[in-house]
């Protein structure tokens, strides 16, 4: 990870973003954070699309979830993540 006070990438951000949306984020990596989405649209789009894919989805227990659907989510949101 980038050093204290240095500028959050977008590839940061997308790793932390359940974090930060669960409030686990403190001190000087939460501003970085914040830093990051005042002048980043794309991870502002971003952020909001997963605010309101919690908002619709709730919070499902992991153990509910089938081994298959878990791995296929992770798979795509890896791929997702070579791709930024």
């Amino acid at each position: 990870m980038s050093a204290v006070g240095a500028q959050m990438t977008c590839r940061e951000m997308v790793e932390l973003v359940t974090d930060y949306l669960e409030g686990r984020l403190g001190g000087p990596q939460r501003a970085r954070f914040e830093a990051h989405l005042a002048i980043c649209p794309g991870c502002q789009a971003y952020l909001e699309q997963m605010r309101q894919t919690l908002h619709a989805l709730g919070r499902i227990p992991e153990e509910t979830l089938p081994a298959a659907a878990r791995e296929e989510l992770l798979q795509a949101f890896r791929a997702w993540k070579r791709d930024r």
